[in-house]
């Protein structure tokens, strides 16, 4: 299997890590460019032992799967520099932010299979939340290609495209809002002098295991909060002072204004650029 990335950022990083660690393919078949980054080129082949090009014909040339990962606000760019090279063999995949699958097909010019899909930067883990959809020239054993490499870094949710803002604000930015969460508590463990090593430790595998908890228990997250949080203890202290800052709300308004914003970048750069 050949997959090729259009762009080198963090989720195409992100990915290559996961594929190579997943053995889903092989690091010899996997080939990236970017706009004009050779530094970045060379890091990736050095780190990754992978393929780096800037002939288009060599990278999409018998790909399996190409994977569009630049950002909407180079989209038009990039795709007017591929169009040439795109047939209806072509299977794309594109990984931006608010950009729709109609406008891709609008900008190709060719009635290839094209998928979109928000996957999120623990891909390199093996641990992302895809979300996945597909247009209606997407063969089945493109679907299942699709499907089976990106379950491979995670778990993935085939979605209708009109919920792709909505989970791009909820997965795709996800795990931005939980880092800003454990710096607060690294923050306040500094604050007891508390050393670092331990705190972190500590830190990170209360996340963890409250994360295993949501996954097997079976039971809520609000149940689950309930059970720790004695009448008078230290935990409904803490909640309390949340529950005063309206953190849950503040935690809505963020993920809103995600949302907000993933619209906004369709609507922006698909106006502008066509």
């Amino acid at each position: 299997m050949k997959i090729s990335f259009i762009g080198a950022g963090s989720i195409a990083e992100a990915m290559i890590a996961g594929l190579i660690e997943k053995n889903i393919c092989n690091r010899e078949n996997i080939c990236i460019t970017n706009r004009n980054n050779k530094l970045k080129m060379t890091e990736l082949e050095e780190k990754f032992g992978i393929s780096t090009t800037y002939d288009m014909n060599e990278l999409i040339h018998n790909a399996d799967m190409v994977i569009f990962a630049v950002k909407p606000k180079d989209a038009n760019e990039a795709l007017d520099k591929i169009r040439p090279y795109i047939s209806e063999n072509t299977f794309f995949v594109s990984v931006m932010a608010g950009i729709s699958i109609e406008f891709i097909t609008d900008k190709l010019k060719t009635n290839c299979a094209i998928a979109r899909a928000m996957p999120n930067t623990s891909a390199s883990v093996g641990k992302s939340a895809t979300a996945i959809t597909f247009n209606p020239f997407a063969s089945n054993r493109q679907k299942e290609m699709a499907l089976s490499i990106f379950s491979a870094i995670g778990i993935t949710e085939e979605v209708e495209e009109r919920q792709m803002d909505a989970i791009t604000a909820l997965s795709g930015s996800g795990p931005a809002y939980f880092y800003y969460m454990v710096e607060a508590m690294e923050r306040a463990a500094e604050q007891f002098g508390l050393e670092k090593d331990t705190s972190n430790k500590l830190i990170i595998q209360t996340l963890l295991g409250a994360a295993e908890m949501l996954s097997v228990s079976g039971k809520k997250a609000a149940d689950l909060r309930q059970e720790v949080t004695s009448p008078g203890g230290t935990t409904e202290a803490g909640i309390s002072v949340l529950q005063q800052t309206e953190m849950q709300e503040a935690f809505v308004a963020c993920i809103q204004a995600a949302y907000e914003q993933s619209k906004q970048l369709g609507i922006m750069y698909e106006s502008k650029i066509t």
